[in-house]
């Protein structure tokens, strides 16, 4: 996909992270560390549920297979981490972030609408963690952390790209960037109802 300026605006942002919550996952490192983790591995899963369900579609499957492998990759990068430091990875969480997201998903309407919102869904959550990622890489005081979070930011910022090159490939353009537009301005308006959480990576 090109980075025009029309690119970058279609995949931006409409909030950014409160400045506060980068301190407050200072404090919380082991709990930001295992939640990071977990998001991880969650991002893998789901790559399989989505291969699973669209087998037949060839290039979805193709595009995502490396995924998987990447993002578990991720979560045992951030599982030795965690050893590095004697932190414990602790229990998964309920990611209200992720749940509040699903609400905004159809649940009906044509096939192509329902996978229009599952990439849509993958593509913000990933845009979204590049944001946190970038917000790690630059305020955090450890120099080692700032370049391990700088790694994972470029990282998803090729999966975000990814995915809306996916809704492009299988619905028409317009549809999928006014349908984009609609679940940025969903996710700031959640964003700003969300307590500010050090202990969370979304």
């Amino acid at each position: 996909m090109s980075t025009t300026n029309e690119t970058k605006n279609i995949l931006g942002l409409h909030l950014p992270t409160d400045p506060r919550w980068v301190n407050l996952a200072e404090l919380s490192l082991e709990y930001i560390l295992t939640d990071h983790a977990y998001c991880e591995q969650k991002a893998a899963t789901s790559c399989i549920s989505l291969i699973q369900r669209y087998s037949e579609l060839e290039k979805l499957v193709t595009d995502l297979a490396p995924i998987v492998t990447e993002e578990w990759g991720h979560f045992r990068l951030v599982l030795a981490e965690l050893q590095k430091r004697n932190l414990k990875l602790g229990k998964q969480r309920k990611d209200e972030y992720v749940n509040q997201l699903q609400v905004f998903q159809k649940k009906d309407g044509s096939p192509e609408q329902r996978l229009l919102d599952k990439l849509l869904i993958f593509a913000l959550i990933e845009a979204r963690s590049c944001e946190r990622f970038k917000r790690l890489s630059e305020g955090l005081d450890d120099e080692y952390l700032r370049n391990f979070y700088r790694r994972f930011m470029e990282s998803e910022a090729g999966h975000y790209h990814l995915f809306i090159e996916l809704a492009e490939t299988y619905v028409d353009k317009p549809t999928v960037r006014k349908r984009w537009q609609e679940w940025l301005v969903y996710e700031a308006d959640l964003m700003q109802k969300l307590e500010v959480r050090g202990d969370r990576m979304h």
